[in-house]
């Protein structure tokens, strides 16, 4: 008899009723039982159809789907919307793959996704590198700044395309609008992985003040979103806006059918169809509440000793062009590293997305209530009067952006090694602390012993790191 691991594990979380503040941004069933789609959740089985007669194609979009789509169109203000059932990753691919012709350059920043990274070794694309400012005080990656743009298109006049994400894994936005001027002044093409920002055109559809601008607002040729992470569609389903004429639908739709898979989810479909909805019918209302309930948390977090909140608007608002609904905590001054924090959360039925240094990062979405933010507040009122205050024990990340590692051709001929014995060695296969999934370091930069150490402390601390073997070894190139 089988123990069926997956689905009971699934169980036993479910049972425990735990507040999430990681993806997917539904949250749970109470958005779709409140808007009236249970219908869809008691027929979830029998929903889960193939490309019967009436049911479309999504490759070839003439009837339901096409409509989806042109709803998606209208809410987003963009020329053309593509639903997408393999993640934003699908979506940034085929874009990237649209925009640049094999061989030629891309200008990417350095703190992408590793689905970028795998759009260069799908199409034989050449990167070049934009490296984002550092916010030294918590060791992550902060924006990319239009001059650091400008100075990649002057020295690389053949690139084709720029990409970059807007908002980061921490929700720091870039100054799209000006970066956009920059990339069209030139002739180029922006492509903006926003799949940690489906979400803010609607913020500013509701008139909520603060919130960064959306990248289809603000020029972007070409816009993915995770619908998935912060809005209310299942795991796995995002979107692709085409904003202007820069970039052949054609050739689009070519490359989309060549990554996104011939058997395509009505079940992932189908919920992004109720999320269009919901943002239709519900859109002022759902995201003024969402609203509310993160300024409610910013305030009362401020009454907390030993709690810091990156780009709290109640403290030092305008000092980090920040999307709200990333939650950033630092209880350092607490003598709490991210991981003890997210140790002592997890305790009290509250989890959150991710962990780097000092921060823990909770990430809200449209399903998230005033409520959980009450629970939130309260976990973390109880675990600050628990420790007093001490040097913090764990310092901020360091991290590789700011070293630059010396760029080689991508070895064709590999090998693996101990990790130990990497220093000097061509990475061949990236190394990727997952998440959030920014290579830490890429095909053809040169290891030293300061990375080599700093992955081998990852390891050590347990987390997860793609490219490094059960063995301790990675993949560089053969001498």
């Amino acid at each position: 008899m089988t123990t069926l691991p997956i689905l009971n594990f699934l169980l036993r979380h479910a049972d425990k009723h735990t507040v999430s503040f990681h993806m997917p941004g539904h949250k749970g069933p109470a958005i779709y039982r409140r808007f009236g789609y249970e219908p869809f959740l008691n027929s979830i089985m029998d929903c889960d159809i193939t490309e019967i007669p009436g049911a479309d194609n999504l490759f070839q979009t003439e009837g339901i789907l096409k409509t989806a789509q042109e709803e998606y169109a209208k809410l987003y203000s963009a020329r053309r919307s593509y639903l997408l059932i393999n993640g934003t990753s699908g979506g940034v691919i085929a874009a990237i793959m649209a925009a640049v012709p094999k061989g030629k350059k891309l200008i990417m920043a350095r703190n992408s996704h590793k689905a970028i990274f795998n759009a260069l070794v799908l199409a034989g694309i050449e990167p070049v590198y934009a490296y984002p400012e550092m916010i030294h005080a918590y060791g992550i990656s902060g924006v990319i700044t239009p001059e650091e743009i400008e100075r990649c298109l002057a020295e690389n006049p053949d690139a084709e395309a720029v990409i970059l994400p807007s908002p980061n894994y921490y929700g720091i936005c870039s100054d799209i609008r000006t970066i956009a001027d920059v990339v069209h002044a030139r002739g180029k093409i922006l492509i903006v992985d926003q799949a940690h920002g489906a979400h803010l055109k609607f913020f500013s559809d509701a008139g909520c003040a603060g919130m960064p601008q959306s990248a289809e607002e603000q020029g972007a040729d070409i816009t993915v979103n995770s619908i998935h992470k912060t809005l209310a569609s299942f795991t796995q389903s995002a979107l692709l806006n085409l904003n202007t004429d820069r970039v052949d639908p054609y050739i689009l739709e070519d490359k989309l059918q060549m990554i996104q898979s011939t058997s395509p989810s009505y079940l992932l479909m189908a919920s992004l169809d109720i999320n269009a909805d919901i943002l239709k019918q519900h859109g002022r209302e759902v995201m003024t509440e969402w609203y509310d309930a993160l300024l409610f948390f910013y305030r009362e977090a401020k009454t907390i000793p030993g709690l810091v909140v990156i780009g709290n608007p109640f403290d030092d608002a305008g000092s980090i062009s920040l999307d709200l609904t990333k939650i950033n905590l630092d209880m350092s001054a607490a003598g709490l590293d991210a991981a003890e924090l997210e140790h002592q959360l997890m305790e009290r039925g509250i989890f959150a997305e991710l962990t780097t240094g000092n921060i823990l990062m909770c990430m809200t979405g449209i399903g998230n209530t005033k409520a959980d933010m009450e629970r939130l507040l309260a976990a973390l009122r109880e675990i600050s009067g628990g420790w007093t205050a001490v040097q913090s024990r764990k310092k901020p990340v360091s991290t590789v952006f700011e070293t630059k590692l010396k760029l080689c051709p991508v070895p064709q001929d590999k090998e693996r090694i101990p990790l130990a014995a990497g220093a000097g060695r061509i990475c061949a296969s990236a190394i990727i602390p997952y998440p959030p999934g920014i290579p830490f370091v890429c095909p053809g930069e040169m290891l030293t012993e300061d990375v080599i150490q700093y992955i081998r402390n990852l390891r050590t601390a347990g987390e997860k790191v793609i490219g490094v073997n059960d063995q301790g070894e990675i993949t560089v190139g053969k001498q």
